[in-house]
């Protein structure tokens, strides 16, 4: 009889439920039974990616981002009723599903009421600090008590000084369990001939994905190159349509996706982390664009920037002649680090 594993990753754009899938991979492969569990967009994209596995719809967050950058952090401060009523449904909601299925253990990727003192449950996050401006203390120590209730916390960077997520990932010390299993990316690096001078990938909670879109598929029109734009909207029936040198699409599936970034010269996508995980993963050239507002991905775009690895600007800022100086830049490179799956999943 399999154990059976809940794995839940927060529904906020795609990064979360797409850096779950080679978790989920490892799982089926070490001989457990993955039961798919978040909403939205993510949850719609985990069963196109697993339809053999069973799924369950958890409440929504429901919190989007404000249209002004400089308004973000006050509307997650308003949000913050609807988001503490969701965490509470959705700790009512695994009581309910530990009840109902045999469940051995919970892996959360930052869904924070999704955890049980029945079966062990792991936290996996890349923000031990949570950068929040002026109250960075706060957001990370309320963060970090969130944490604590889970048995392990669980960190897709590697150790040491030479690093993906820099101060984000990395604190002197924290009380509870936590082990680096290093970056983790759906994809594989393929030696193949370049047929894309450009691939736009965009991601994200509206209103700011929309906003992007519309300011790149505008801007993109001076652009000489050949472009793959993938919109990053999850629908049942993925589209595609040639405009001139630009072929979009509404969505990509994984294999598809893998196949197109390792064929592009350019990566031109937000800065958030599982982007920048499988752009180290597959040793891309890219451009950034950081969500306006959110310190996490202003900090990485801001990190690569001063390691001369990637370039990046504000959207506002963003012009087609930005995209010249990529060349006098590095790239992200892939870590050479393997994970013990046979070790981690000991815990259940």
């Amino acid at each position: 009889m399999k154990k059976k594993i809940l794995v839940a990753p927060l529904n906020w754009g795609l990064g979360h439920a797409t850096r779950s899938i080679p978790i989920i991979n490892a799982l089926i492969h070490e001989g457990f039974e993955p039961i798919l569990a978040s909403d939205g967009v993510a949850l719609t994209l985990l069963r196109k990616e697993f339809p053999n596995l069973s799924s369950i719809e958890l409440p929504s967050y429901n919190v989007t981002y404000a249209k002004n950058g400089k308004h973000f952090k006050w509307k997650l401060l308003k949000d913050s009723p609807k988001l503490l009523k969701a965490i509470k449904a959705e700790k009512k909601a695994i009581g309910v599903i530990l009840e109902n299925n045999d469940i051995s253990g919970i892996i959360s990727d930052n869904r924070l009421g999704v955890r049980s003192k029945k079966v062990p449950s792991v936290f996996i996050t890349h923000q031990l600090n949570v950068l929040s401006g002026n109250t960075t203390w706060l957001s990370t120590k309320v963060h970090q008590e969130i944490i604590k209730k889970f048995d392990a916390c669980w960190v897709p960077d590697v150790e040491g000084d030479v690093n993906l997520s820099g101060k984000l990932g990395h604190v002197k010390s924290f009380e509870i369990p936590t082990k680096y299993i290093g970056p983790l990316s759906r994809f594989t690096k393929m030696n193949s001939e370049v047929k894309n001078d450009l691939m736009v990938l965009i991601s994200g909670p509206e209103p700011q994905r929309t906003l992007l879109e519309e300011k790149l598929l505008l801007e993109l029109k001076n652009y000489t190159g050949k472009v793959v734009f993938v919109k990053g909207i999850m629908e049942k029936e993925q589209n595609m349509q040639v405009i001139g040198n630009m072929t979009i699409y509404n969505f990509m599936t994984s294999h598809l996706l893998e196949k197109t970034i390792n064929e592009s010269a350019l990566i031109l996508s937000r800065s958030g982390y599982t982007t920048v995980m499988d752009l180290a993963k597959l040793n891309k050239r890219a451009f950034f664009i950081p969500t306006p507002g959110q310190f996490e991905q202003e900090y990485l775009a801001k990190r690569f920037m001063e390691l001369q690895l990637v370039p990046s600007c504000n959207q506002d800022d963003f012009t087609v002649k930005n995209l010249d100086v990529v060349a006098i830049y590095e790239g992200l490179k892939a870590f050479d680090f393997e994970v013990d799956y046979k070790d981690l999943f000991s815990l259940f």
